[in-house]
């Protein structure tokens, strides 16, 4: 019988060296029992959907799994499908500091950029 070979599938979400940084600063202060960050869309703000950011304590069946130099970056899986092909990003400034995504999926967003709809 052939072997078969199957090809790695890329990441549903690229994170940039920023991130990557950010969630290492996270993972150097998180609470006991966490074991990564979870990128999760749940339904908020004005446009239906936002993104959020949460410490994770456990593993979720069907959550995407990216390891990071920093600690372990999970998508949620309910969410991965809203998120195939973003980056995220941390960005500060002088004013503000954040995660930002740039998704190919959102059809659009609300004024003050909270949430997003596909």
């Amino acid at each position: 019988m052939a072997e078969t070979k199957t090809r790695a599938r890329p990441a549903a979400v690229t994170l940039t060296a920023g991130a990557e940084e950010r969630i290492a600063k996270l993972m150097a202060s998180a609470p006991e029992g966490a074991i990564g960050v979870r990128l999760s869309t749940p339904r908020r703000g004005c446009s239906g959907l936002a993104y959020s950011v949460d410490y994770v304590t456990e593993e979720a069946k069907f959550d995407e799994k990216i390891e990071t130099p920093g600690g372990t970056f999970y998508i949620d899986g309910a969410s991965v499908l809203y998120l195939i092909g973003s980056t995220m990003d941390w960005v500060e400034d002088d004013f503000a500091a954040g995660f930002v995504f740039e998704n190919p999926n959102a059809k659009g967003a609300c004024g003050c950029g909270e949430s997003f709809t596909v």
